[in-house]
């Protein structure tokens, strides 16, 4: 059966092209250093909001009108395999990913639960056997149901903590069989509401022997994909352990997990931490930790995760800039956990959606490319931290002087001279580039 019938592929006609199902900007094939664009950006299709979303909100019923609504249980997850790989096809994204419970309905039992899975899984693998499209990654829902009400793996419950685990363990082997490059950790309720009742150093300790129990069995099983946390501050708990990247590493830090782990980092969970989406970027490579990328916007008006499509290239580009100076995201990508409007009902909006989201990283691929060859900023910062190249700032930078020959210095100091940050530069500069990117 077809699912997007009025569809065509979609093709790159270039920015003067009006037609609102082509790329203007994302040219898959176009060559940046010896490397394609899909290359560079590997672009993913988030399973749960793309295919199972209703566009429901806490005040009202889903609006997403879908092929394959009028259909239930196993018949309808089937229906969303075949939906998926068509969608996949005619968008062109080299990858998708997914949650177990998007893929496949829950059962009564952990046994049901895993049969009716393993019946999606084999006809997903069927399907990727004719389709270039791979599994980004794979993750298990450990907070959705009831079940997660105190949490999963930092759950007050220890049979809690084992039925998340035999989850997480069926994840590890499905990811296996699928080929996933990765596998994302969500903590979605490994948090608390309040102190009054936690016991915050059992939690965390728990949290600690959960993530080490999934190394170890990837390892006996031969899985040897990149490990990624996501981190988010709160929603849906008032104060979630993997608060953003620098509370995150601490916590791989503490109980010897920084090697087997790095970040899947969500622009919009960095606009609810206070950070702005590329300070996140830029913590976690400075740190070596840049895995993945969840492309998402928050709302500026609005104070929770609405996960919208990327449209903001000042964002694209200054997230872009520090994915270049990683080198890239290895075997991560730039996931679009992102979903239409609720207003946004069609299926063809799906289409649209996605391709203003790739068209806005491909522009903000060639601007930051540009900034990068030319040094626009890089000269900048060189100059402001240039008292650190020599003189007293080398012997800091070298560790060569203590409090004593700092003081003696500093004693005969005159007047100290300061030089601009020169930050309305910095931002013209940007803007200067943006605007002139396709104009060559």
């Amino acid at each position: 059966m077809t699912y997007f019938s009025n569809m065509s592929k979609i093709q790159f006609e270039g920015a003067k092209s009006t037609n609102p199902y082509a790329f203007k900007f994302y040219n898959p094939n176009e060559m940046i250093d010896g490397k394609t664009m899909e290359e560079y950006l590997r672009f993913g299709v988030a399973y749960w909001h793309t295919f199972t979303e209703d566009l429901s909100d806490p005040f009202g019923a889903g609006t997403a009108v879908r092929p394959w609504n009028h259909l239930q249980g196993l018949d309808l997850a089937k229906a969303r395999v075949e939906a998926a790989f068509e969608f996949f096809e005619k968008l062109g994204v080299p990858y998708f990913c997914f949650h177990d419970i998007d893929i496949a309905p829950e059962g009564d039992s952990l046994q049901e639960s895993n049969k009716n899975l393993d019946v999606i899984v084999s006809m997903i693998k069927d399907y990727m056997k004719d389709s270039k499209t791979k599994l980004l990654w794979n993750t298990v829902n450990n907070f959705s149901n009831p079940r997660f009400v105190h949490g999963a793996a930092s759950s007050s419950n220890a049979d809690v903590f084992a039925y998340a685990a035999a989850k997480v363990k069926k994840g590890l082997e499905v990811g296996k069989e699928l080929g996933a490059e990765n596998y994302v950790f969500w903590g979605g309720r490994e948090g608390y509401e309040t102190l009054l009742n936690t016991n915050m150093k059992l939690e965390l300790d728990n949290l600690g022997r959960f993530f080490h129990l999934a190394v170890d069995y990837a390892k006996e099983i031969g899985f040897d994909a990149q490990f990624l946390i996501e981190p988010k501050p709160k929603e849906p708990t008032s104060h979630q352990y993997d608060f953003d990247v620098a509370s995150g590493y601490a916590f791989l830090q503490h109980y010897g997990l920084e090697k087997q782990f790095k970040f899947n980092i969500e622009a919009n969970h960095a606009t609810l931490a206070g950070h702005t989406f590329e300070h996140e970027l830029h913590y976690a490579r400075i740190h070596g930790m840049l895995g993945s990328v969840d492309a998402n916007q928050g709302h500026p008006l609005l104070g929770w995760d609405t996960d919208e499509f990327p449209t903001d290239l000042y964002a694209t580009t200054l997230a872009m800039y520090e994915i270049l100076k990683n080198g890239g995201l290895g075997s991560g990508g730039l996931n679009f956990d992102a979903k239409v409007r609720r207003g946004s009902f069609a299926p063809e909006d799906l289409f649209e959606a996605h391709i203003a989201g790739m068209d806005s990283f491909a522009i903000g691929l060639k601007v930051a490319k540009k900034l990068l060859d030319d040094k626009a900023l890089e000269n900048i910062i060189e100059d402001r931290y240039q008292s650190f190249t020599d003189g007293i700032g080398k012997q800091i930078v070298d560790g060569t002087v203590g409090l004593k020959e700092l003081e003696e210095y500093a004693l005969n100091l005159g007047e100290i001279k300061q030089t601009s940050g020169k930050l309305e530069r910095i931002k013209s500069t940007i803007n200067q580039y943006l605007l002139t990117a396709y104009a060559e």
